[in-house]
């Protein structure tokens, strides 16, 4: 038994610890966001975050997960009517095409966006290794540049710490 914590909820699972992270999440769990695209970590569709780090939920065994915090795109918000930043700025720049790697591009985008390292254009679309077979990358290049754009320190908004 395998016990994992995914979106901030516990679940236990009966499966082999070599089960790829992607299965478990789709057969297992039901959760169908994560998409499965090429099975050897290179595509970017199956793109989960694991401890706020962007992973390739095809390649990792589920045993890897376990005692790490699993969030995928069902999870980015707790209102599932809401979107999170990323998911807005890609409906104001209509980034979706047919759609299907979108939910691993987003999840790996608000990783690197998180990551403090990762503050200007040209790192993010550097360090950004999902394909997308629609070829939407102006669109998603658009999108990350109005984010980072708009994104100002908590102190810088009137806030105090």
């Amino acid at each position: 038994m395998i016990e994992l914590s995914i979106n901030g909820r516990s679940h236990r699972v009966d499966v082999e610890p070599e089960m790829p992270l992607l299965w478990v999440l789709r057969n297992e769990l039901g959760l169908t966001g994560s998409k499965y695209g090429c099975g050897i970590g290179m595509c970017g569709a199956c793109t989960v975050q694991v401890d706020g780090r962007a992973v390739r939920s095809c390649v990792m065994p589920v045993s890897a997960a376990q005692g790490a915090q699993v969030t995928t795109i069902e999870g980015l918000t707790e209102n599932a009517d809401a979107f999170n930043i990323v998911q807005q700025a890609w409906v104001e720049h209509q980034v979706p095409q047919c759609g299907y790697c979108q939910p691993g591009m987003i999840m790996a985008v608000t990783a690197l966006l998180d990551d403090a390292d990762t503050a200007d254009l040209e790192t993010v679309q550097r360090s950004l290794t999902n394909i997308c077979r629609c070829g939407t990358y102006p669109r998603i290049s658009r999108a990350i540049g109005d984010l980072l754009a708009n994104s100002q320190p908590a102190q810088d908004q009137g806030e105090t710490t």
